[in-house]
């Protein structure tokens, strides 16, 4: 099988997978239930004038929220990120697309990833695995990455243990961190780095600040695993057996989101793994992030109908928004600086 013809199949098992199984974190939690708001009895503001907008990189959302990188590169894939598309267009938040390493390798692929038609100015970013770039790939394929998809950036996903329990995976992690600083060097357009579903450290946060990321999205654990979906695409009888010890593997979300903060970070820090409803974004904002990316549950939200996925992207405004009001919080800054999010004892 070629290569185009694996990357496209092993996509849409992703797909098949995510959407049909048990794919998500049963013991492990993203861990935003450990912490509450302290609630405020006179909030002292009127509800009607939150405002729930932000800018991000030139770009003004009506609420931080980006629907989170999940697929492309195929006719029936093209069309859910159509949907995606649509739906981002539709509330004014920020999109991520699937990996754009199959239109880099098949030109024939390129029209699978092109939504500006359906969503002419939404932020949205391009992506690519980091480890293509010990593989030929550099700053050229990455601003052709972002050209032949019309994003104003791009997203450079790390996905270590994604790989490893990938039949045909991609494990030489080797020396990345200095390819990144050359593709921010040479790159005019915000580069982001992403985690899947496993978090990102402190350490690793700081290197990543050093080498000139412009955003870090955490990606903690508590939501999706991958080693789970990588897992029941296995052939391999042993990993299958190894992956129960690794499916909780992570550092949650709430964590992740407090070792960064207490670095201070400078760069926009992206809060995905495990946000499930208006007060989850609430809690990751209120502990670091500038905006949240959901996936899964917007996925199978669309696989029922696009007013499934509107009313729930809908819900998840309103929840964000009654948070706010619960706090007295009339901004996003006011919710970011809040001194009323407290840990359970």
């Amino acid at each position: 099988m070629a290569g185009k013809d694996i990357n496209a199949k092993r996509k849409a098992e992703h797909i098949k997978i995510c959407l049909d199984d048990d794919v998500e974190y049963n013991k492990i939690s993203a861990g935003f239930s450990d912490y509450v708001f302290l609630h405020q009895a006179l909030p002292e503001i009127d509800f009607n004038n939150i405002n729930t907008s932000i800018s991000l990189f030139g770009k003004k959302l009506s609420f931080p929220l980006i629907i989170s990188s999940m697929t492309g590169g195929t006719p029936i894939l093209q069309e859910i990120n159509s949907r995606l598309a649509g739906l981002a267009s539709r509330f004014n938040i920020a999109m991520g697309l699937g990996s754009l390493r199959i239109a880099l390798e098949d030109d024939t692929s390129v029209k699978y990833f092109q939504v500006r038609k359906t969503a002419p100015d939404i932020l949205l970013f391009a992506n690519l695995g980091a480890v293509q770039l010990n593989r030929g790939f550099g700053p050229d394929h990455c601003k052709r990455a972002v050209d032949i998809s019309g994003a104003d950036g791009l997203i450079l996903h790390v996905n270590a243990m994604q790989e490893v329990f990938q039949s045909e995976g991609d494990c030489d992690f080797s020396d990345l961190l200095v390819k990144i600083e050359e593709v921010c060097k040479n790159c005019d357009f915000p580069v982001i780095v992403k985690e899947v579903g496993f978090g990102i450290s402190g350490d690793v946060a700081k290197k990543l600040i050093e080498a000139g990321v412009d955003a870090i999205d955490i990606a903690g654990s508590g939501g999706t695993s991958w080693v789970k979906i990588e897992s029941k695409r296995s052939p391999d009888k042993i990993i299958k057996g190894i992956s129960k010890s690794f499916d909780e593997w992570g550092i949650p979300t709430a964590d992740s989101l407090q070792y960064l903060k207490s670095l201070k970070v400078k760069v926009p820090i992206i809060a995905s793994g495990g946000i499930r409803s208006g007060l989850d974004l609430a809690k990751s904002i209120a502990l670091g992030a500038d905006i949240g990316g959901i996936a899964l549950p917007i996925l199978r939200a669309l696989e029922s109908s696009r007013q499934a996925a509107s009313d729930y992207i809908e819900g998840i405004k309103r929840g964000l928004k009654i948070a706010m009001f619960g706090i007295g919080a009339s901004g996003i800054d006011d919710l970011k600086n809040t001194k009323s999010i407290l840990k359970r004892k």
